[in-house]
């Protein structure tokens, strides 16, 4: 009995001698969130009722860091209420991986990270995590990392699926293959970023597949003074769209934020015109986290909204906090910015969004919101619907973020 005593006794020290030297969490999400729809995305009805759903997010995740490596695991489970038996009998529910990554040092300033992770840069435009849906986005990838006095990210990813013996990809993902550099240098008040990404689709053609390569170049530039501060976006996109075609698209943001919490912004994205067709000059903003910009409805971008007419996007924000209250104010006007047809105007509507956030404990929050879309008579020609029945979006949302070990 004394032999097993010394043992354990042996390694709880050098468990603990250990944990000196590195951290260790696990951690959990519950998420549920209620919506009210009536005009969600797309124009409502004449005769559509209210629908009213609760989806839920679950996460189990774990983070484990020392000098040398980073690793993590997130495994996720979402679901709307009701979709499951009480009485499960089978594993078509099954849980996913979000994330399962590690990241090690090869050299001093470099680091390798590998595995399915997320990609989040700058104000996620182009890259970001989509945190607001619930199944969120990561990617299959390896991220080679340099980080001193600026920042270089170097991604590439190639996928494989059902045929691993032909170069044959069948799957759900939207490249075949990617890489992607980032540059970043941070001053003092001032920050510059310039991305290049190299996209690459899967495509049949004659009876054989083909990858088509298109090419977004650009980048960000951000600068604060002492009341105000200025942010602006520009990306260009080139190369092979899926049809063939050749590309011409950009996207370009301007915003004003002052300290008080006002912002004022103006965004474009161009678009397709019905009477020119030689190329296409649709702007895809790709695997941004596209509620973020556009009107909290997402009826732009956010799984629709592609390769059609474009957007111009003249918003105005405030944002404010008192004791555990924190909300939200925005108003967007919305333009087409491809002609949409000879006599359609490029007027598509305006959206007003008023999101709370009221912080219950360290660990726990709870917000809801409300969205209304009072719609031109053009969203008719790209949405459907009736832009005369009223266009509302609301939901109510519990967050528990427990710390289970730390």
């Amino acid at each position: 009995m004394n032999v097993y005593k010394y043992l354990v006794v042996g390694i709880i020290l050098g468990m603990l001698v250990n944990s000196a030297k590195a951290q260790f969490l696990l951690y959990g999400e519950f998420r549920p969130r209620t919506e009210f729809s009536h005009g969600y995305k797309t124009l409502s009805g004449e005769e559509q009722s209210w629908s009213v759903t609760t989806a839920q997010r679950s996460r189990l995740g774990a983070l484990y860091s020392n000098e040398i490596i980073q690793t993590k695991l997130v495994l996720q489970d979402v679901r709307y209420w009701g979709s499951q038996p009480q009485l499960v009998t089978n594993e078509d529910y099954a849980v996913s991986v979000h994330e399962a990554w590690a990241e090690v040092e090869l050299a001093q300033n470099f680091r390798l990270k590998a595995g399915r992770q997320e990609l989040v840069y700058d104000d996620s435009r182009i890259f970001g995590n989509v945190g607001w849906a619930h199944q969120a986005r990561s990617h299959d990838l390896a991220l080679l990392k340099y980080e001193k006095d600026f920042k270089i990210h170097f991604g590439i990813a190639h996928h494989e699926n059902s045929s691993i013996t032909d170069n044959f990809y069948d799957g759900p993902d939207a490249y075949k293959d990617l890489q992607f550099v980032w540059v970043n240098k941070t001053w003092e008040k001032n920050s510059l970023s310039i991305l290049l990404l190299n996209n690459g689709v899967p495509v049949m053609e004659n009876e054989g597949q083909k990858t088509k390569y298109s090419q977004t170049m650009g980048g960000r530039f951000s600068a604060a003074a002492n009341e105000f501060s200025l942010a602006a976006n520009f990306y260009y996109q080139t190369g092979k769209h899926l049809s063939g075609k050749d590309i011409s698209a950009l996207n370009f943001l301007a915003e004003a934020s002052m300290n008080n919490g006002l912002s004022a912004g103006y965004e474009y994205l161009s678009g397709n015109s019905y009477d020119k067709n030689d190329k296409v000059y649709a702007f895809t903003p790709f695997y941004g986290t596209n509620h973020k910009f556009n009107g909290f409805m997402d009826y732009f971008f956010v799984g629709n909204h592609i390769n059609s007419v474009g957007l111009n996007d003249a918003y105005l924000k405030y944002s404010g906090s008192k004791n555990k209250i924190t909300y939200q104010i925005h108003l967007h006007y919305f333009a087409s910015a491809g002609q949409i047809s000879e006599e359609a105007k490029k007027y598509l509507g305006t959206e007003f969004d008023l999101s709370v956030s009221w912080k219950l404990h360290a660990l726990s929050s709870l917000s809801a919101g409300w969205s209304t879309m009072f719609a031109g008579e053009s969203m008719e020609i790209l949405k459907g619907g009736d832009s005369k029945t009223g266009n509302h979006w609301a939901y109510l949302m519990l967050s528990v973020t427990p710390e289970f070990i730390k």
